[in-house]
């Protein structure tokens, strides 16, 4: 027989296999006994027996076959309620963490429709819908949708078309590493879980503060600060309102002109020092504040994300390798607009007018 994709008969198949019921009818006319018939056709003696006892109570038609019976399927409403209440999350529908698994969705379908489907059959039914199993971005529980979505209709038209038709928009964040890098997938005997050896006993910390910027025409640019913090005594952990001056001042030079820069509430970003700089370079500096708990609509974020994804495993021996491996991912993504240009599209934001 010659299965489909997916493991149901094709029709050449179903054709073949109506043809042997019909050789089975001819022959239980013939007087021949099951073992003959079933050697005779090359199937299971248990089918002849079954398709003889048929034959008896309804004749030649009762042997035909009635077709496969298939999956249960859902209609097209079935299927938009479905997807609604997947999309509402397993925490609605009783369990305690938020991780949809084939058996919880089987489970879900006979909660709301009565219909049974195996694993196996969930799995068909939502792939062939557009569902994938997916590592889920993790969301701040007291982010606020409607402020973020506030945040994109009414605010967002405002930075990217500024007072100045010449002004980049310059999105600020910062991030940090220490010297347990982040895990990444690779190859491994089945049975034996990879080990990455690290060192857990070094203290300190790598600090980076970046910059991506866009103006329409041009290409996408990207500055970063960097500072490392060994522990010693007196040593600053981390960025002052100071820095975070410096590196504005650094890309108003770089881009030789007016910039319009966007920010999230880092306290270092509203300290009176710095609020007292904006206000007295207004000339040139126009500021924006992010929506609180919105690292999505950050494109610096995702230059982070492409850092640490090229420093996965990496078995330091000390922090300056580590400081070394950073920066030289920061380093190849300033002559990548490309990928800076990517980080932006992955916001969901438009430079368009």
């Amino acid at each position: 027989m010659r299965y489909a994709q997916g493991g149901g008969l094709t029709d050449a198949g179903r054709a073949a296999r109506e043809r042997i019921r019909l050789q089975a009818v001819e022959r239980f006319e013939g007087g021949e006994k099951n073992r003959e018939i079933a050697a005779a056709l090359r199937v299971p003696e248990r089918s002849v027996e079954r398709w003889r006892r048929q034959w008896r109570e309804a004749g030649a038609t009762g042997v035909r076959s009635k077709g496969s019976p298939g999956r249960p399927r859902l209609s097209d409403t079935q299927m938009d309620r479905l997807e609604r209440e997947l999309e509402r999350g397993p925490l609605t529908h009783g369990w305690a963490d938020q991780r949809w698994t084939l058996a919880r969705v089987k489970t879900l379908i006979g909660r709301l429709f009565h219909v049974s489907y195996t694993v196996e059959g969930t799995w068909r039914l939502l792939k062939r819908h557009g569902w994938s199993w997916q590592q889920p971005a993790r969301r701040a529980i007291e982010r606020d949708d409607a402020a973020v979505e506030l945040w994109k209709k009414e605010v967002w038209p405002r930075v990217k078309a500024p007072r100045r038709p010449v002004e980049p928009v310059v999105f600020e964040d910062e991030a940090g590493q220490s010297m347990r890098p982040p895990r990444a997938r690779t190859w491994g005997r089945i049975g034996h879980t990879p080990v990455v050896r690290v060192r857990a006993r070094v203290s300190g910390r790598v600090s980076m503060a970046g910059m991506t910027c866009f103006k329409q025409g041009e290409r996408s640019r990207m500055f970063y600060s960097f500072l490392v913090y060994r522990g010693r005594k007196g040593e600053p952990k981390g960025f002052t309102w100071r820095d975070y001056r410096g590196l504005i001042v650094r890309a108003h030079l770089q881009l030789g002109g007016p910039i319009v820069l966007v920010w999230d509430n880092l306290r270092a970003h509203l300290m009176p020092p710095m609020r007292a700089f904006i206000e007295a370079d207004a000339d040139w500096l126009t500021v924006f504040q992010l929506p609180s708990y919105a690292p999505d609509l950050n494109p610096q974020e995702g230059v982070w994300a492409l850092v640490k994804r090229t420093i996965g495993n990496l078995a330091a021996s000390n922090l300056d390798q580590m400081a070394r491996a950073v920066k030289r991912s920061l380093k190849k993504i300033q002559y990548r607009p490309a990928l800076v240009d990517g980080c932006i599209a992955a916001t969901g934001l438009s430079l368009d007018g």
